[in-house]
């Protein structure tokens, strides 16, 4: 028998907060949080601005001088996310019972950039024995494993920037049929290293402009490539069972999901978002639900010409008619684009949104395109009851991600 699956916790790390609620304020005000680059030495560069977590401290400083930025955020926002659902390892739920589904998409780059340095500067000898279990892909589930104490299932996914989607999408799957009671799912990234910029600058798929207003600008005419965010979110995922005999608060439903590959360039999407299409359908039939139900989508909407155009070409191949009367916004004109954290931090939105029945707004967006008509939610965040909400993310190599969430009842 399949099984109900719920959210119980929440958390995240991101450059509007460095926690669930000042992160979701800032979501909710439209507030901006891209400004100039500081992490990284932005000269020789074309791009200037950013979308940096600040002011962040790891809570240990022994444990963050062998973890990666990236998994630090991790951590983090999977601690917040289990004292928020009151999960406690050993005590209300079984060590073996409790897993981790993380993901990232470029891992611990500026750990191998710094370690790389010292072996051409200063010779084989200096470089850290840390380095390995610093940079590996896997090394942010089993971060959170550790800490967490969750000896269960860790995996994680690498499937550039809907791996946060497919560890949510995953973790359903899993709980659904039996194999596990709960997950702590979502990703974490750091990208802010001198060798990532200049590899997206160079293949010129970040804004070159100065300013922050109109630089990440999903759906606008004049959009010229994504700013790079960074941060972490986490959701506990609990069988609803497991859930209600302990007495947690539950903060949504998964129903749906789906997955599909373009199978047809390393980076751009399929013309006409066939595979982004073909995902959604997907997640509305597992979780048997009309597209016509669909209260609001947090689009992938990363503000380059193609993505926008092809994500929102697959949303009315998918709804039709009904793709008029949904809202429709990038939540990324706030936070840029946090890679493969994006589409976890976008679920954790969703989910807050459901919460306060508020549809979060597309800020930037001012120059209207005759081909993208759908409703972008420009005039600020909308207040709505929210049934059902849908959230897509898609990444280099043609990966696409969708994730169904509906209001617990």
């Amino acid at each position: 028998m399949e099984r109900r699956v719920v959210i119980t916790g929440m958390g995240a790390v991101s450059p509007l907060g460095n926690n669930l609620a000042d992160t979701w304020a800032g979501i909710k005000a439209g507030r901006n949080g891209i400004g100039a680059i500081t992490k990284i030495d932005v000269t020789e560069l074309n791009v200037k601005l950013g979308a940096e977590v600040r002011d962040f401290t790891y809570r240990d400083k022994r444990e963050a001088r062998r973890m990666d930025l990236f998994s630090q955020y991790g951590v983090t926002a999977a601690l917040e996310a289990m004292e928020m659902s009151g999960l406690v390892s050993g005590e209300n739920i079984d060590p073996d019972r409790l897993g981790v589904y993380a993901g990232s998409g470029i891992g611990g780059i500026s750990t191998l950039e710094g370690e790389f340095r010292k072996l051409t500067e200063r010779g084989p000898g200096r470089v850290s024995p840390l380095l390995v279990p610093m940079i590996i892909g896997n090394i942010l589930a089993g971060n959170i494993a550790i800490t967490c104490k969750a000896q269960g299932s860790a995996i994680d996914m690498v499937t550039a920037c809907s791996c946060g989607t497919h560890a949510i999408g995953e973790a359903w799957r899993t709980i659904r049929h039996g194999y596990i009671d709960a997950i702590i799912a979502g990703a974490g990234e750091a990208p802010f290293a001198a060798t990532c910029f200049a590899g997206f600058t160079n293949m010129t798929a970040m804004s070159a402009r100065r300013d922050p207003g109109r630089c990440s600008t999903p759906f606008d005419k004049e959009r010229d490539g994504f700013v790079m965010g960074e941060g972490a979110a986490m959701v506990v995922m609990e069988e609803l069972a497991h859930a209600q005999a302990r007495g947690a608060k539950i903060y949504g439903e998964v129903v749906g999901y789906g997955s599909t590959c373009d199978a047809f360039h390393i980076t751009q999407p399929a013309p006409g978002g066939i595979g982004a299409a073909k995902s959604m359908r997907m997640a509305l039939d597992s979780a048997g639900v009309p597209p016509a139900e669909i209260s609001y989508i947090n689009a992938h909407g990363t503000g380059t010409p193609y993505n926008d155009l092809f994500e929102t070409q697959a949303i009315k191949a998918v709804f039709g008619d009904a793709a008029y009367r949904v809202p429709v916004s990038s939540t990324k004109s706030m936070t840029g684009h946090m890679l493969g954290a994006a589409g976890a931090l976008e679920a954790v939105i969703c989910l807050r949104a459901i919460g306060d029945g508020v549809i979060p707004p597309t800020i930037n967006l001012r120059v209207p395109d005759a081909e993208l008509d759908l409703d972008y939610v420009t005039e600020g965040a909308r207040k709505a009851e929210l049934r059902y909400v849908m959230s897509n993310s898609l990444g280099f190599g043609g990966h696409n991600a969708t994730v169904l969430f509906k209001r617990y009842a």
